[in-house]
């Protein structure tokens, strides 16, 4: 495997499924309009890098480093987040489709999600204490042995989050979220 290193590059409407990006560590990086579904990334390193309008669907991440990476206005569908790189592993989304990603056992501690469509995520067991999810929809997202200790949830909807089954202490919520916290109950709200 070669060891390049590559900083402080701009990468603009490009699709890797034609054109080459070589294995190696690309730090400071910026990347628009650029395609990557079905990619294999494994083994690639992403230091300070952001993503815009990008499509990273379903690409492949083993042992793919994203520190300190920011994604916006971009679709991740699909993407098993779980194996890549655990050790360095931050992010933030911004405007992004996440729908059926998972996150499974991942810290994620202070994660920023803003204004995403996370649709049957997978949190379990995932450590999001004092992760924002600001305006985000959740929709049959899986909370499981889930840690939102200090998360703030306020303005996000269409969860459905068991508190006997995660840590949700001073966890955030607004009254017109309640419901989620109650679902699995069966009862009505009014």
């Amino acid at each position: 495997m070669n060891n390049i290193i590559i900083e402080d590059k701009d990468y603009k409407g490009l699709d890797f499924n034609s054109s080459t990006l070589k294995i190696g560590s690309y730090e400071n990086c910026t990347y628009v309009n650029c395609n990557f579904s079905n990619f294999d990334l494994s083994n690639y390193s992403f230091l300070e890098c952001e993503f815009h309008h990008c499509d990273l669907s379903m690409a492949q991440l083993k042992n793919t480093t994203f520190k300190d990476v920011k994604f916006n206005n971009s679709k991740l569908l699909g993407l098993n987040f779980f194996e890549c790189e655990k050790l360095f592993l931050s992010v933030t989304f911004e405007n992004c489709q996440l729908n059926f990603t998972s996150f499974y056992n991942l810290n994620l501690k202070k994660t920023i999600f803003r204004k995403c469509n996370l649709h049957e995520v997978d949190f379990t067991e995932t450590d999001l204490t004092r992760s924002i999810f600001d305006e985000c929809s959740l929709n049959r997202t899986i909370f499981l042995n889930t840690n939102l200790t200090e998360s703030d949830i306020r303005t996000s909807y269409n969860y459905s989050i068991d508190p006997e089954i995660n840590k949700i202490k001073k966890a955030k919520f607004s009254l017109d979220g309640i419901s989620g916290l109650l679902h699995k109950y069966n009862i009505f709200i009014e």
